[in-house]
């Protein structure tokens, strides 16, 4: 999906799905990936997802913040594609605006009770 960068704050993602890769214990850390996207209303589908981490109990991050995934291809003001890195900066902005902690502490908690039964 072609967008100018600028629009990129115009995007109103919503949380698509949150997978736990590993619960963790005492020795590693939980880890997974998060899915955001645009609703499905819309004719264009655009979405963005990462790797995340526990840093420590309840204190989530991006595991690599360069390593979005994403359908989007940003355009600069001339209409120039944007550079993975250029990208990469649009879309760390728009992963800061987004209550993707509360998503994945929600799953995270979701995956310990299962494993816990």
């Amino acid at each position: 999906m072609l967008l100018k960068a600028q629009s990129t704050p115009e995007l109103h993602f919503v949380h698509l799905g949150t997978s736990v890769l590993n619960p963790g214990d005492t020795a590693h850390p939980s880890m997974g990936q998060t899915l955001w996207g645009n609703s499905s209303s819309s004719k264009a589908v655009a979405g963005v997802a990462w790797d995340w981490v526990e840093l420590k109990q309840g204190v989530f991050a991006m595991a690599d913040p360069l390593g979005l995934v994403t359908n989007l291809r940003l355009l600069g003001p001339r209409g120039e594609a944007l550079s993975n890195m250029q990208v990469a900066l649009y879309l760390n902005e728009l992963v800061r605006t987004l209550p993707w902690q509360s998503e994945v502490k929600r799953a995270l908690e979701s995956e310990q009770m299962l494993q816990s039964h």
